[in-house]
């Protein structure tokens, strides 16, 4: 079946499969200790400068829960959108390891505002309130909409004026990137981000991700605790080697952002095609990859018969399609065409 259920289910891409096999030679040092790892630090510093510190992870769960574990304490508080990841997919993840409490707010494309955010900013110094000490964002959102670089640095300046920091779930970051079309620093490094999970394996790798810490001069003490939190919490691999040579090859030379624009150029073609069939209702901006589109129950059955997709929301009939780095434009052309004759 063809695939647009999620760019976790498409494959590896081939440059970073033969950076794994070159990795895979001989013997490397454990843990990290390895000249793969440093080339993969290398090119982080070089993407975003000297002043980081980063640390590779297996998954986004793990990046996103020790990155905010690194920021809050048991009785502290995390301020998301009602559609985040940490609090819809992660299975209760941030609550569980952290023992923080979730401060959610509504955002029906996904994205938070510094409106939303100075309520709940009341409950600080109030020692029968959990205390607000982070407000974490998708980029791109699970919706599939980006926040742009001022959005970002607004979010950012309202925490840090109330001694909280900012963290980015960057899954998709790399779709953000290629449809902003600026540098990556203007809308992490450069706009406040304090922490930033950067994805991996939504954007051609077989797994990993990386934390990276900001301004770590400034502020070492996330950083320099972040060793310890990710052994205790199951995320330090021993054969590190083959998550950082991924990354290596993916930032060196623009793969990373190569990969999100051809899967973002897909979803555009998907979006205007379905645009154009009647009955077919697409709801969201097309920012990034994903393309939200409304339809009839029957049309969803008759479809999923034939390509691999989510329903998105059951009760508004809407489904998720994702692209990937190898979606193909004649997938996308067979969607359309499947959906106009279903």
């Amino acid at each position: 079946m063809i695939n647009f259920a999620s760019d976790n289910a498409s494959g590896v891409h081939p440059r970073v499969l033969a950076a794994l096999g070159r990795a895979n030679e001989g013997f490397a040092r454990a843990y990290g200790d390895d000249r793969h790892t440093a080339e993969a630090d290398a090119v982080f510093k070089t993407l975003f400068g000297d002043d980081i510190a980063v640390f590779y992870a297996i998954n986004g769960t793990g990046a996103n829960v020790l990155g905010l574990k690194s920021l809050v304490r048991s009785y502290h508080a995390v301020i998301c959108s009602q559609m985040a990841h940490i609090n819809v997919d992660e299975t209760g993840a941030p609550e569980a390891s952290i023992g923080c409490k979730l401060l959610t707010l509504p955002s029906p494309n996904g994205k938070i505002t510094p409106e939303q955010v100075k309520p709940l900013l009341a409950a600080q110094g109030v020692v029968h309130h959990s205390q607000p000490k982070a407000i974490s964002i998708t980029q791109a959102t699970e919706f599939g909409e980006v926040y742009t670089p001022d959005e970002v640095r607004a979010l950012a300046d309202l925490a840090h004026a109330h001694g909280m920091f900012l963290h980015m779930d960057g899954a998709r970051i790399a779709n953000a990137a290629a449809f902003l079309g600026v540098d990556v620093n203007a809308f992490t490094r450069d706009a406040g981000v304090d922490v930033l999970s950067f994805g991996g394996t939504k954007n051609g790798m077989m797994f990993g991700e990386a934390v990276v810490f900001f301004n770590v001069s400034a502020n070492p003490v996330p950083s320099s605790d972040f060793p310890y939190l990710r052994k205790q919490n199951l995320q330090l691999l021993s054969k590190m080697r083959y998550v950082s040579c991924q990354f290596a090859e993916m930032l060196r030379d623009g793969l990373w952002l190569e990969s999100a624009r051809h899967a973002n150029a897909m979803a555009q073609r998907l979006a205007r095609g379905l645009e154009a069939v009647s009955g077919m209702t697409v709801v969201n901006r097309v920012e990034a990859n994903e393309v939200f589109v409304a339809m009839s129950p029957e049309r969803i059955d008759v479809l999923q018969e034939q390509f691999y997709f989510y329903v998105w929301d059951a009760s508004l009939h809407q489904a998720r399609l994702v692209c990937s780095f190898n979606t193909t434009e004649a997938e996308v052309d067979a969607f359309i065409a499947a959906a106009a004759t279903a």
